[in-house]
């Protein structure tokens, strides 16, 4: 029996060894400190969870529209002029299963086989894996570190062809933490105008911004630009709603309508009582995101500067989400017990074994000469495991 030749293209995540043995190693009993965490380690506000409750005890436990209840999508369009600068109608909105759903719909709705889609390196690991299966065909455009992991004009032309269909980029990033600038943006955005292409802007962590750095929307840019571009978001990060499995799209009402469409084969609506849980999350003052963002913050500081004292790693500064890439490319070479440190599988595997400390292998994002750490988990998580990081990184021959 032939089984789906596409499906059997889609690569598993490189991570999940890694993460399987550590999760093997925990359940011995094991203290492992892991560093791979997506998501805030933040309880969800108080008032959100009322809000869940209420709408049980109300009996909005029922199906929906498959796109999203009218009140969720008018604070949705609330959001995005407040917020962002722009003018949506509730027909321009479509709320999904989580904002991956969102990108899988969006994907779908505006490729056919062969489109190319532009993706930066690193890149999120999903990426990739979501256009192909909606038939597409994901380009790589290389960035370096010393630019913050971001697209130049340059780097955009050179993987340029007739096929491009779409760029998409991620600001905040995961997994870099970089954040553009209005300047920066304004580029892509011409750079997509000049070669009629559509931009997909991933936002998902747009709150999670440190220091002086701003989010801003490149659908905010200019009408071309607001035309052109889909817009991706979500609860799940901004509000500690990971598991409630709500993310948000506008773009325009054609695109919409498609993705709507599909949704409705698909999955139908997303959970009804998030949904509700949702229109009270974006209603919300900024108090217990204030709260969140200053911890994230702190740990950030502690973390790059930590890192940056230990001989033969580093690490650049992120502006936004909460995570760090580790250049590692240093002790390449170097040997823990005999084993050579050949990428950063190898050096994961062996930070796992020697030190119990679990990191990402960049190699699950593009780029083997980084690993990814995750700041959202507790300050002494974070001094025990970069002190073992220490260790290991000194005990190398």
């Amino acid at each position: 029996m032939i089984l789906s030749r596409k499906s059997q293209k889609i690569q598993p995540s490189i991570t999940l060894a890694i993460t399987a043995k550590a999760k093997e190693m925990k359940s011995k009993g094991i203290d492992v400190v892991g560093f791979g965490a997506g998501e805030p380690d933040f309880n969800t506000p108080k008032n959100i969870q009322n809000a869940a409750i209420e709408a049980i005890k109300k009996g909005y436990t029922k199906y929906t529209p498959a796109s999203g209840i009218m009140e969720l999508k008018k604070a949705i369009v609330d959001k995005f002029c407040s917020d962002n600068n722009l003018k949506y109608n509730t027909n321009q909105i479509i709320v999904s299963t989580g904002a991956k759903q969102c990108l899988a719909n969006a994907f779908s709705a505006v490729l056919n086989p062969g489109d190319e889609v532009i993706i930066p390196i690193p890149y999120w690991v999903s990426y990739p894996e979501l256009v192909k299966l909606a038939d597409g065909v994901p380009v790589f455009a290389q960035t370096s570190e010393e630019n913050g992991f971001k697209y130049t004009v340059d780097s955009l032309n050179k993987v340029l062809t007739e096929k491009t269909k779409m760029i998409l980029i991620n600001s905040p990033n995961n997994p870099t933490g970089t954040v553009y600038t209005k300047e920066e943006l304004q580029a892509i955005a011409d750079f997509a105008r000049e070669n009629d292409i559509l931009i997909l802007s991933d936002e998902i962590y747009e709150k999670l911004i440190y220091g002086n750095n701003k989010h801003i929307s490149i659908a905010s840019l200019s009408q071309d630009a607001y035309n052109r571009t889909i817009v991706i978001n979500g609860v799940s990060k901004t509000y500690a709603m990971t598991g409630w499995r709500i993310g948000y799209a506008a773009a325009s009402e054609e695109i919409v309508k498609l993705m709507s469409n599909i949704q409705s084969h698909t999955t139908s609506n997303p959970n009804s009582i998030a949904q509700y849980a949702s229109v009270e999350a974006l209603k919300s003052d900024s108090s217990d995101i204030d709260i969140m963002v200053q911890e994230f913050k702190r740990r950030r500081d502690f973390m790059i500067d930590r890192v940056n004292s230990i001989e033969n790693i580093s690490c650049r500064k992120p502006e936004g989400a909460f995570y760090a890439m580790m250049n590692i490319s240093k002790v390449f070479g170097k040997k823990c017990d005999g084993l050579e440190i050949k990428d950063s599988l190898s050096f994961s595997q062996m930070l796992l074994e020697k030190q119990k400390v679990a990191v990402i292998p960049g190699a699950g994002f593009g780029v083997d000469n980084y690993v990814r750490l995750s700041y959202a988990t507790s300050m002494e998580n974070i001094k025990e495991g970069l002190n073992r990081i220490d260790e290991f990184i000194k005990s190398l021959k």
